[in-house]
């Protein structure tokens, strides 16, 4: 690939960019900005960026695409599995980056980072191969791979292929409210050290909220989404609507900071109330309950209609709790690889909604609020109620 990008890419200030290196430590020459939206991330797109853009999609590559922490993971495994005839001996025995490539990851991989690698398993050919096949273009390894391909992207559609859907490809698009993505990736930005993240929560929503962290603008990149869920190759989820809450609160809780009620929880009242305390004694309960109607909308969408039992049992599958213990979701090639700070956690944390409260400060939370709810107004987009 040859053809150049036509988006112009600026180096972020010096002075910032110095202090950026300092806390995302995985990178070791800088960010950039692209395009007018001014789209956030490492120097590795100056030399990867227009293959990516010029990227050759097929009339049959299906594309799950999201802004980082979005349920991104979850919802491959399903629309490989509901794409493959529900083959759960292959999807449990081969890692689901290898059936389902992510685009973009080579861009993180620093050359200098890469090398730290790779002197890991100076005595170890396997693992060193494992390495460099981690940190090969997306774009180069899905050339090779033969039809049907299943692409995972990070990227906004305005640094995608132009015509993507119009490609004939079919295009699976996850958002999710900003307080959990945020406190999400913030876990994630420890855990791999191509990020390498080493401040506090609050700083990192600094960084976040002022569009200073990759894939970011957030808004921007949600509403690019939000634009396309009319085309008819393109399916529009919340994350909220795949893995619906129901709520136990007991009498210590704040019900008025909770939208007035014990019982039920809106979206909006529990994301926006920096106040709302909930007893530990009696936690939030995940329960999945909608989660097969979000598969029945992606199998009806991609064209493979599944039965009432076949619902059933992927939906078991799916389930958060089997899905946290998925090696091959799991992303346990990048311990095999050295690129995680600790062997403990997992790519996978809770797969929660409202997780958000464990990290944000009442004062920070407002904060965001304010952020959230300035950007509301400026855009029809209105997630779901994620209680009931």
């Amino acid at each position: 690939m040859t053809s150049e990008l036509p988006l112009e890419v600026r180096s972020v200030d010096p002075k910032l960019n110095k202090q950026l290196l300092e806390d995302f430590t995985g990178e070791r020459t800088g960010f950039v900005q692209v395009g007018p939206e001014k789209w956030f991330l490492p120097s590795g797109y100056l030399q990867q960026g227009a293959n990516f853009y010029h990227f050759k999609p097929r009339p049959d590559d299906t594309w799950v695409v999201t802004f980082p922490r979005s349920g991104t993971t979850w919802t491959q495994e399903m629309v490989w599995l509901i794409a493959n005839n529900l083959d759960y001996d292959t999807a449990r025995n081969s890692p689901l980056v290898e059936r389902f490539p992510f685009l973009e990851f080579s861009i993180f991989v620093h050359d200098e980072t890469k090398k730290e690698f790779l002197a890991q398993f100076v005595d170890d050919p396997k693992k060193q191969e494992l390495v460099e096949r981690i940190s090969r273009p997306g774009y180069e390894i899905l050339e090779e791979m033969t039809s049907p391909r299943f692409i995972k992207t990070h990227f906004p559609f305005s640094l995608l292929p132009p015509g993507l859907m119009d490609s004939g490809c079919k295009v699976v698009y996850v958002a999710r409210n900003p307080k959990d993505v945020a406190v999400s990736f913030y876990h994630l930005n420890r855990l791999i050290r191509t990020q390498g993240y080493q401040g506090d929560f609050a700083k990192y929503w600094d960084y976040f909220e002022n569009n200073l962290h990759p894939w970011t603008p957030y808004w921007s990149h949600v509403q690019e989404g939000w634009d396309g869920r009319h085309h008819p190759n393109m399916l529009f989820l919340f994350y909220e609507d795949m893995n619906k809450v129901i709520a136990h609160l007991d009498r210590t809780s704040e019900p008025e900071a909770l939208g007035g009620s014990w019982g039920r929880l809106n979206f909006n009242a529990l994301m926006h109330s920096s106040t709302a305390k909930v007893n530990k004694m009696h936690p939030l309960l995940c329960c999945p309950q909608d989660l097969p109607g979000t598969i029945r909308r992606v199998s009806e969408f991609l064209g493979y209609p599944l039965t009432q039992n076949q619902v059933d049992t992927l939906s078991e599958y799916l389930h958060i709790d089997n899905f946290k213990s998925n090696s091959a979701v799991n992303m346990d090639v990048l311990k095999e690889a050295g690129m995680l700070t600790d062997w403990n956690h997992k790519f996978i944390r809770k797969g929660q909604n409202g997780g958000w409260v464990d990290e944000f400060t009442p004062e920070l939370s407002q904060r965001a609020d304010q952020w959230i709810q300035d950007h509301l107004k400026e855009t029809d987009i209105r997630f779901p109620p994620m209680y009931t």
